[in-house]
C-alpha cells in the first residue's frame, strides 16, 4: 500500500487559506478535525509572534461558526472553531481516507500524509480535482506488512505494546485500562485516546489490504 506525502493548495475563499496567504509568517497547525459536508470543528494551533490579531480576524470570518480559545501564550494559541466551508477536507472525507494529524498549513499551502489504498489515493486525487483544489504529490512510497508500525507514532506503539505485554487484549483481559494506564504513569483518558488512535489506524490498514470495501 502507498504512503504519500501531498502538498495541498488551499482554497483562498476560505478562512484559512485566505488568512495563511495573508500571514505567510504564520503556521496554522490542524491538530485534529472532524470534516462534514455542512460544517466542520476542528482544534488549531496558532504559532505566530502575537496570536491576538490574527483571532480577531478569524472570528470576525463570515465562515466562522464559532471559535473558542482553548489557551494561549506568548507565540501559541490552541483555538476550537467550527466552520460553515469545510472545503480543504472534504475530498479526504469523500474519498474515505484517513489523513495523518496534525499536520501544517503555511501560506495557503497544506502539507499532507496519508496511508491508504492505491485506489482511495487514487480516489482523493479525483476529489481534490472535482473541487477545483491545486495538488502535488510531493512523494510515493509502498509499504508492505512488516513496515506496519510506521503507521502508529511512537508513542502509540508504546501505549500499544504496554497493553500487549499487560494482557489487555487478551480474553478474558488480564489486566484493566486504568492498570496499563498506571504502569505508563499516565491519565486513564489520555491511555484510553492513544490506545484508540493506534487501533483506528491498524484496523483501517488491515480493511484496506485484506478485506473487500
Amino acid at each position: 500500500m502507498p504512503h504519500a506525502k501531498l502538498s495541498i493548495d488551499i482554497p483562498d475563499h476560505t478562512w484559512i487559506g485566505d488568512l495563511s496567504a495573508a500571514h505567510p509568517e504564520v503556521v496554522f497547525q490542524v491538530v485534529t478535525s472532524i470534516p462534514g459536508e455542512g460544517t466542520g470543528i476542528g482544534l488549531v494551533r496558532l504559532k505566530t509572534a502575537d496570536p491576538l490579531p490574527l483571532i480577531t480576524d478569524i472570528q470576525s470570518r463570515d465562515d466562522i461558526e464559532d471559535l473558542e480559545l482553548l489557551w494561549k501564550h506568548e507565540d501559541e494559541a490552541l483555538l476550537q472553531i467550527k466552520t460553515v466551508n469545510p472545503l480543504p477536507l472534504l475530498p479526504v472525507l469523500r474519498a474515505g481516507v484517513p489523513l495523518r494529524m496534525p499536520f501544517d498549513i503555511q501560506n495557503g499551502v497544506a502539507t499532507w500524509e496519508v496511508t491508504t489504498s492505491t485506489r482511495r489515493l487514487s480516489s482523493l486525487g479525483d476529489h481534490l480535482e472535482d473541487l477545483g483544489i491545486g495538488f502535488t504529490i510531493e512523494s510515493v512510497r509502498e509499504i508492505d506488512a512488516s513496515q506496519a508500525d510506521q503507521l502508529l507514532t511512537d508513542r502509540q506503539q508504546e501505549v500499544l505494546l504496554a497493553a500487549v505485554e499487560a494482557g489487555y487484549y487478551r480474553t478474558p483481559r488480564e489486566s484493566t485500562l486504568g492498570e496499563v494506564a498506571a504502569a505508563l504513569d499516565i491519565a486513564n483518558a489520555t491511555c484510553s485516546d492513544v490506545l484508540h488512535r493506534a487501533e483506528g489506524h491498524i484496523i483501517h490498514w488491515f480493511v484496506e489490504e485484506h478485506m473487500e470495501v
